[in-house]
């Protein structure tokens, strides 16, 4: 006897389903339990025992019970199936929790009301078992005593399973890192690094994008990027200011799009279509619960899952011509600023994280677009306009988002390991040495930073090519420097340091006479 689905699976084949495949698929039959996992997905299955009961009311219960719940999937399945099946389910078993979060999803996702009586009076069930999903805070839902802990709102909800890596990062505590690295910093010293991480992330954001930020451009985005305790993301007004703000002012919308939007390439004569986003009837809609789930969103136990939430289902929906992309990275920074995670005025560069790896960034956004692809029915029409045909609305209200959780959270611990962490004692070593220079030779500060800044580049020494910027300065000046910023930098060395390193007490520094 063959493996059999059963579950999420066994719901998407009965009910034929337009659903891309759930990243935990389930089988029944004969043999030991087991579980096999590669290329993002896990294969469980289960011995011929727990195999339910061959009714939708059977594969949805078991589902309930052993499987992370997939949105795309039950919202489906509940547009799909009859109320009786559901009402039947409830009514046999009153009390039982998975009948009570069964009936929950269905009222949730179709925003019908079944004909039942309140739940009796029990203890409340979670609408998502945590440790099999992330889950928003927690709204009890007195009807069906279940508490809602759904990762967004009926219009808009995400898949985010509870994975190892997950739980790692969890467990791992950055942002707290993060705040050490702040307490322990001087804060004329951390003022002026996160200066210059604004700029960093500016830079590294339009190049993401291929294009340089230069000007305007730049002086924009990171005004933008200081702004975002203020801004409201549930606000279309906000939005589209923001839009107006980080991009050419000929490209300034007056509202969310009403054309149809792709992602994709020129090639001779053609466009080579990588993603397809929502159509212009369905954008309004979208954007409303959107922003409704972005407000859900708020004040959960998980601000990279809010964070990665938000801002990638942004981004997916694309609501305008230009700009888009640079919003997206703006909400990463909006939510974890919001949600408390990063500390107050500090902001972490991860477009340089994400620059430094854009493959895998890549690969975080097809983690999305490729599945969806597959479902959306499209022609290009003479014009070279894409045409949607199918309703694709659902494919973007409902989606696993757990490799883009995983994802930001590897960015987000990177760039406060490497960028954050790196900027800090740059800017403190870079002090020692500035005051170094002032102490030998009383330069004007500009010709200071820039000795600074050329013997740091080239790992302790001037090199014959900038010597030639210091004609004002004798070869002595020039080595006394080079000792000062040694012996600024190390001043307690052992004798053996001071033989290997050839590092002097420099003139006019020292412990004696």
């Amino acid at each position: 006897m063959a493996d059999v689905p059963v579950g999420q699976l066994w719901l998407i084949e009965n009910l034929q389903l337009r659903v891309p495949l759930p990243a935990v698929t389930s089988y029944c039959g004969p043999g030991v339990r087991r579980t096999t996992t590669g290329n993002g997905r896990t294969i469980e299955k289960y011995s011929t025992p727990y195999a339910p009961e061959e009714t939708i009311a059977g594969h949805l219960k078991f589902a309930l019970k052993n499987e992370p719940v997939d949105t795309a999937v039950m919202a489906a399945a509940m547009k799909t199936i009859d109320p009786l099946v559901i009402e039947e389910m409830v009514s046999a078993e009153p009390n039982g929790a998975f009948s009570r979060r069964a009936w929950f999803l269905y009222e949730f996702l179709t925003g019908e009301t079944l004909d039942l009586p309140d739940a009796p009076v029990v203890q409340y069930t979670k609408a998502l078992d945590p440790d099999l999903n992330i889950g928003s805070a927690g709204i009890n839902s007195p009807r069906h005593r279940v508490t809602n802990n759904m990762l967004g709102v009926p219009g808009f909800c995400v898949t985010v399973r509870k994975t190892p890596s997950i739980s790692a990062f969890q467990a791992e505590g950055i942002d707290e890192q993060a705040r050490e690295l702040v307490q322990d910093c001087d804060p004329t010293v951390l003022a002026r690094a996160v200066n210059y991480l604004y700029t960093k992330e500016t830079k590294s954001s339009f190049e993401i994008e291929r294009e340089r930020a230069t000007g305007q451009k730049a002086e924009r985005f990171v005004n933008a990027l200081r702004q975002t305790a203020s801004f409201n993301p549930s606000s279309d007004k906000d939005l589209i200011q923001l839009q107006n703000q980080i991009v050419d002012p000929r490209y300034a919308a007056k509202e969310f799009r009403d054309f149809q939007n792709f992602v994709g390439e020129t090639i001779g004569y053609r466009e080579k279509v990588h993603f397809i986003c929502p159509r212009p009837q369905d954008l309004t809609s979208l954007m409303k619960d959107w922003a409704s789930m972005s407000e859900r969103l708020q004040g959960g136990d998980d601000a990279v899952a809010a964070a990665a939430v938000i801002a990638f289902s942004f981004v997916f929906l694309h609501p305008f011509e230009d700009g888009n992309g640079r919003i997206h990275r703006f909400l990463i920074h909006h939510v974890l600023s919001r949600e408390g995670f990063t500390p107050h005025d500090i902001l972490f560069p991860i477009s340089a994280a994400i620059v430094r790896d854009q493959k895998s960034y890549d690969e975080a956004l097809e983690s999305f677009s490729r599945p969806t692809m597959e479902l959306i029915e499209w022609e290009m029409n003479n014009a070279q306009q894409v045409v949607v045909t199918n309703d694709t609305s659902d494919l973007y209200r409902y989606f696993d988002a757990t490799e883009l959780v995983e994802y930001l959270y590897a960015k987000i611990s990177e760039t406060i390991r490497i960028d954050f962490k790196d900027e800090l004692d740059f800017m403190a070593v870079y002090d020692t040495a500035y005051k170094a220079v002032r102490d030998v030779i009383d330069m004007p500060d500009r010709r200071a930073s820039m000795f600074v800044n050329f013997y740091m580049q080239n790992n302790g020494s001037i090199s014959k090519r900038r010597r030639a910027l210091f004609d004002e300065l004798s070869d002595d000046d020039i080595k006394d420097l080079e000792d000062a910023i040694r012996y600024a930098l190390n001043p307690d060395p052992s004798d053996d340091d001071v033989e290997d390193a050839g590092v002097r007490s420099p003139k006019g520094v020292g412990k004696g006479p």
